[in-house]
């Protein structure tokens, strides 16, 4: 057993515990507690102070996918721009478990991150979280499960195809192909299931195949919107065919945060400091997160990189400074991208029974004078310098 003891404890379930003691065992949390029992055996270390969260989680990034580093005028793999619509394509085939990003973003007291395709597509396929550890393939750092299917509106679709005359050349037409797509898996599960149940031959489709558990809210969307009223077509087609869904980005989140919170929308927010390299990210603001919280909407807080997701931690920072409360940044680098991932019941607080995944930070987590000093998965430090 492991206990870290004298620390200031951020449980996000249970507040802020000083001089807290954190046991450890086979890769689990046993106890989180102010004046817990030692056992004997115990090997022991001694924080003197130092902050301890769980680790962090961004729940929308492009790890190991985007070409990084990137040879000057290559491409990268997570992008099939090749048609609007690859709902079977998936990031695992594409994410290297090597990558530069996964030891960097590691030593900034990340311990879980969810990659995805990028937003070239209508719909870009399937992507998987998966821990910050060393592995030597794949198999050892995916969360089985958690497997989600990317969508996008707005203006890299239509940018990607409307120049090819290839729809979508409009916003009318990536809301029609998405619309299309559905309806069209919706039918196809339909059919799946009547010739099932009379134990009928059926001919499978291999790019339907995948939208069945999407159309039957089985597999949660990920839809990528930065305007006000893509954001309002992402809710509102999802609505229509009973999706479950996430929206990712919300730039224009703060003008509809009324909205979203009155019908729950999860809400993935970021990159917050973008420059206007595209019209629909103009408004982009750090007051975003700190007026979506006033609106009473649920957040997660993203970066939307690879290696620049290290960043993210001073980037909620500057968000606090504009508002965001201190629980709800908290909140929203742990147990609301958890929940968002399908993942709370195993990480995203400090608390017994959970995932042994934390980070050690000697001052606040969100100052920019702040470094992580250690980050612990499944019970063993992936990253140490105490």
């Amino acid at each position: 057993m492991l206990a870290l003891t004298n620390c200031k404890a951020v449980t996000i379930s249970d507040g802020i515990l000083d001089n807290a003691t954190i046991l450890v065992e086979d890769g689990v949390i046993k106890a989180v507690e102010v004046g817990a029992e030692i056992p004997a055996d115990a090997e022991i270390i001694d924080l003197q102070g130092k902050w301890v969260t769980p680790g962090f989680i961004d729940a929308h990034t492009h790890f190991s996918a985007m070409g990084e580093p990137r040879a000057r005028g290559a491409g990268d793999d997570g992008n099939e721009s090749t048609n609007p619509v690859t709902a079977h394509v998936r990031i695992v085939d594409a994410l290297d478990p090597f990558g530069i990003a996964i030891p960097q973003v590691r030593a900034a007291g990340f311990t879980t991150c969810y990659t995805m395709p990028g937003s070239a597509n209508v719909i870009g396929g399937t992507g998987i979280a998966f821990k910050l550890k060393a592995g030597k393939c794949i198999e050892d750092i995916i969360i089985p499960g958690t497997e989600m299917m990317k969508m996008a509106l707005g203006e890299n679709p239509k940018g990607a195809y409307g120049s090819k005359g290839v729809m979508p050349k409009t916003r009318m037409g990536t809301g029609a192909v998405l619309r299309e797509t559905l309806f069209n898996a919706r039918e196809y599960a339909r059919q799946k299931e009547e010739a099932e149940k009379e134990n009928k031959p059926f001919k499978r489709d291999f790019k339907l195949e995948p939208l069945v558990p999407v159309v039957k809210g089985e597999m949660r969307c990920r839809i990528h919107c930065h305007r006000a009223d893509d954001i309002m077509t992402a809710v509102r087609i999802s609505e229509e065919f009973g999706l479950d869904f996430v929206v990712e980005h919300v730039t224009e989140g703060f003008k509809i945060a009324d909205i979203l919170a009155e019908k729950k929308v999860r809400c993935v927010v970021g990159p917050m400091r973008m420059v206007p390299a595209k019209m629909e990210i103009w408004n982009c603001t750090m007051e975003n997160p700190a007026l979506m919280e006033k609106a009473g909407c649920d957040i997660a807080l993203t970066a939307d990189a690879e290696s620049a997701t290290r960043w993210l931690p001073e980037e909620v920072g500057v968000a606090m400074a504009y508002g965001l409360s201190e629980e709800t940044a908290f909140k929203a680098l742990t147990i609301n991208p958890a929940r968002f991932l399908g993942l709370d019941h195993r990480m995203g607080t400090l608390e017994a029974g959970k995932d042994a995944d934390l980070a050690v930070f000697d001052g606040h987590p969100f100052s920019n004078f702040t470094r992580c000093r250690a980050t612990m998965i499944d019970g063993k430090f992936e990253f140490c310098e105490l």
